[in-house]
């Protein structure tokens, strides 16, 4: 029974905790650009508001770490433990980004140990300032890292492989593959944007709950603007995304558009329902797809039908790019409303409706970065190293596989609800107005 393969259950929990840590990786990589960005706003125009929006967020921010370091350990044992024939093949290959993405993390938390350690130590906010940079630049290159690893999964290169085994690999041409740019550029792209929805969310929240402080005013429509921005810089790098698929892994653009046959002039299918190879009650973008996939409306597109049966991916990973794309548009849509109508000073958004829909703005940016993730790794299979081992090559075969789905489902659970539980507890008992007069009186006592 496909429940009681190694394979399929080795592919089950690292779907798990990818999916789990994903979560708290977007966040890491996107909130120490948001910190900046308050407290630099907060230096230029000497406001205390966004000073402490800079403090409460990093605050916050060092919970997600702590639990994002569980997690990504979790995923350094489970590639050994789940996959150990690929690691026989490929550790040594991404073994350096993998070093060069803990170095990273480490050099992140230092800086940002130090810059929370020194609040208030410093009369020149533009020095403590200064600490953020190693913050931001770590938290990237940690990203930039562990993403060549999986650029390198995608679409592998320098190296030969004889007898079995990787032979004159070259490090840096094995890092440096086609799939980085457009890869790197996109993960971090959605990340800033993810953070700035998320943080978005949080400030319209506390004003539908009753907070009429202009703290969360000025939280509201700063992140709204980021996000705007990254809103569309996301959609424009999806875009030579759709390229770099047309060129170096055609059968997923074309099992994620359920498009069978080689033809020019080819269409867009967003969503609907797949009978056979005929698509029923889907929205149909004429000749979108060879825009996408080539910049001309009439260049030809290859089909499904080209390839092998046993390497075509899953064909419901259609539902996936449609889920992301499809949110992250009406992400970009709405922040484009919010900022124009906030410039405008026009009222509906201060309505209870449109700022439930700015609430929901988070949590659809995190549902569409899985949708994201899950589309990148499925629509891979059946390979884990593309062209060179296929899934059911690189699993275990130890038959404790679901025990492990059970401990770490477990652990997830636990880590989730106490994520929760602590930030609620945080902000719950340091409201914006006590530590806006903490703040105050203890400025007040220095003047005396």
């Amino acid at each position: 029974m496909e429940f009681q393969d190694p394979a399929f259950l080795s592919r089950i929990l690292t779907l798990l905790t990818l999916s789990f840590h994903i979560l708290y990786a977007t966040i890491g990589v996107g909130v120490p650009l948001m910190i900046m960005i308050a407290q630099w706003v907060g230096i230029k125009k000497k406001d205390e508001h966004y000073i402490l929006m800079a403090r409460r967020w990093a605050r916050g921010f060092v919970i997600t770490v702590a639990v994002g370091v569980v997690t990504g350990t979790a995923i350094g044992l489970q590639l050994s433990l789940l996959w150990p024939n690929f690691m026989q093949l490929a550790g040594n290959v991404i073994a350096l980004p993998l070093f060069m993405e803990v170095f990273a993390f480490f050099f992140e938390a230092i800086f940002l140990g130090i810059y929370l350690y020194t609040w208030d130590r410093f009369e020149d906010q533009r020095k403590h300032f200064l600490l953020l940079i190693p913050v931001a630049l770590g938290a990237a290159a940690s990203s930039v890292f562990i993403t060549i690893v999986n650029a390198f999964m995608n679409q592998p290169q320098g190296f030969e492989i004889l007898n079995g085994e990787m032979v004159n690999v070259s490090p840096l041409l094995a890092m440096f593959s086609p799939a980085v740019p457009t890869k790197v550029a996109h993960v971090m792209a959605t990340a800033f944007m993810t953070s700035a929805f998320l943080l978005a969310s949080i400030a319209a929240f506390r004003m539908l709950r009753g907070s009429t402080h202009i703290y969360h005013k000025k939280a509201l429509f700063l992140t709204m603007k980021l996000a705007l921005v990254f809103s569309v810089a996301t959609a424009l790098i999806g875009d030579f995304s759709g390229k770099y698929l047309a060129e170096y892994q055609p059968e997923k653009l074309a099992a994620a558009e359920w498009h069978f046959e080689t033809e020019e002039d080819a269409g867009l299918v967003m969503f609907g329902v797949l009978d056979g190879e005929e698509v029923k009650y889907a929205i149909k973008i004429p000749y979108a797809l060879s825009i996408l996939a080539h910049s001309n409306p009439f260049a030809e597109v290859t089909g499904l039908n080209e390839f092998p049966e046993d390497e075509i991916p899953p064909l419901w990973i259609h539902y996936l790019f449609d889920t992301m794309v499809t949110i992250g548009m009406w992400l970009a849509f709405f922040s484009f409303v919010y900022v124009v109508a906030a410039w405008r000073n026009w009222s509906f958004i201060r309505t209870k409706w449109f700022r439930w829909l700015t609430v929901a703005g988070g949590p659809l940016a995190l549902v569409a970065i899985e949708a994201g993730w899950w589309f990148t790794e499925v629509g891979r299979q059946p390979w884990i190293l593309r062209g060179h081992m296929k899934i059911d090559e690189a699993a275990t075969t130890s038959g404790h596989v679901d025990l492990m789905i059970v401990l770490f489902a477990g652990l997830y659970l636990i880590l989730g609800i106490g994520t929760v539980v602590v930030l609620s507890r945080m902000y719950r008992r340091n409201p914006v107005e006590k530590e806006l007069a903490a703040r105050e009186n203890g400025k007040g006592g220095e003047e005396e």
